[in-house]
């Protein structure tokens, strides 16, 4: 669905918009808001940034919240602002993921990024990258004072992108103290350390966050009603962190757009933590000597190891029953809310390769 205007234009649809925002809004960051000369080469590195590090991917967050816009409001309401205002939270979203992924990738010591090389791999970039970070988390607050600071909303949405930034940070202080490079412990690696990882590295920003976001807009500010969505969709988002351990051993780099790691990186991944309650003691032992290691070998073992324990077929079963657990959990939780926002995200993740 679109956003049509007046002159005659053809109608756009919302990944149209969307796309057509960025331009406006990289502009607006980086050659209109501050007009210093003095900051000219700043400024300049401030583009870079972003065009570099925002587009590409899926957008399924930044989408996301225009998308729940619309089930939750009748299209009567929906004014050219009010659109233009939830593709900007919407792209807010998508830089908040960049600034994740630009520092994720510096701690991980990753190499790709949706196909391409990460942002502190490219010359000249190293560990400036960390202050490149900061200015893509900061552009979302500038975006949000300029364009919403007069909408009944704007404290209701500084205060969820402040929390959720707060506890994906938390998230991410949990991975790392469980995966610490060269210090292998596979005791470290349990199922509740690993939910705790997700919900709070992955969950809430994907997909709490731009739901969440569209309800404000909404003008629900229900706690409950927010409690309601919150169930489900962490539970979407557990799923799609496993999706994404599974597609870092099993999916094709080609498609997926990034070189898995997880298991050279000592990462507490789905896949090691299920094999750990499959494993019988001499796996075990392999599996010690070889994981968290940088080595072609040890990689192919683990691999190997993964296969013999059937992991692919474990895979595919709680991919099922997890839809079976969110269709309850809809059934459930959203009796005051359009079951198609919960509905249209599960379309866009179950049986993904990417």
């Amino acid at each position: 669905m679109g956003d049509g205007v007046c002159d005659g234009t053809p109608l756009r649809s919302d990944p149209q918009l969307f796309e057509a925002q960025f331009d406006e809004l990289v502009t607006e960051l980086a050659e209109k808001d501050l007009a210093d000369p003095a900051l000219a080469d700043a400024l300049s590195r401030f583009r870079e940034v972003l065009v570099y590090n925002s587009p590409g991917g899926k957008r399924n967050r930044g989408l996301s919240v225009i998308a729940s816009l619309r089930d939750l409001l009748p299209p009567g309401e929906l004014s050219q602002d009010t659109v233009r205002r939830a593709l900007l939270v919407g792209w807010c979203i998508e830089l908040l993921q960049a600034f994740f992924l630009v520092a994720d990738d510096i701690m991980d010591a990753s190499v790709t990024r949706r196909g391409q090389p990460c942002w502190y791999k490219k010359d000249g970039i190293g560990l400036d990258a960390i202050n490149d970070s900061f200015l893509l988390e900061a552009a979302i607050y500038r975006l949000l004072r300029r364009h919403c600071r007069d909408q009944p909303y704007y404290i209701h949405l500084l205060e969820l992108f402040t929390e959720i930034s707060f506890q994906t940070e938390l998230g991410q202080a949990l991975d790392l103290m469980t995966s610490t490079p060269g210090q292998i412990d596979l005791n470290r690696f349990t199922l509740e350390r690993y939910k705790a990882i997700v919900k709070y590295k992955t969950a809430f920003y994907s997909f709490y966050l731009p739901v969440a976001a569209a309800m404000y807009i909404a003008g629900i500010v229900s706690e409950e009603e927010h409690n309601n969505a919150k169930h489900i969709l962490l539970e979407m988002g557990e799923f799609f962190q496993i999706q994404d351990d599974y597609l870092d051993c099993y999916g094709d780099p080609a498609v997926t757009g990034k070189i898995g790691t997880d298991i050279q990186d000592n990462k507490c991944s789905w896949l090691v933590v299920t094999a750990l309650e499959n494993i019988t003691p001499e796996q075990r032992a392999e599996l010690k000597e070889c994981y968290g290691r940088h080595d072609d070998a040890c990689v192919e073992k683990v691999k190997k190891l993964y296969n013999d324990l059937q992991m692919p077929t474990l895979y595919h079963k709680y991919e099922e029953d997890s839809y079976l657990r969110l269709q309850a959990l809809i059934s459930c939780h959203a009796k005051n809310l359009p079951h198609s926002i919960f509905l249209n995200f599960a379309e866009k993740i179950y049986k993904r390769n990417k």
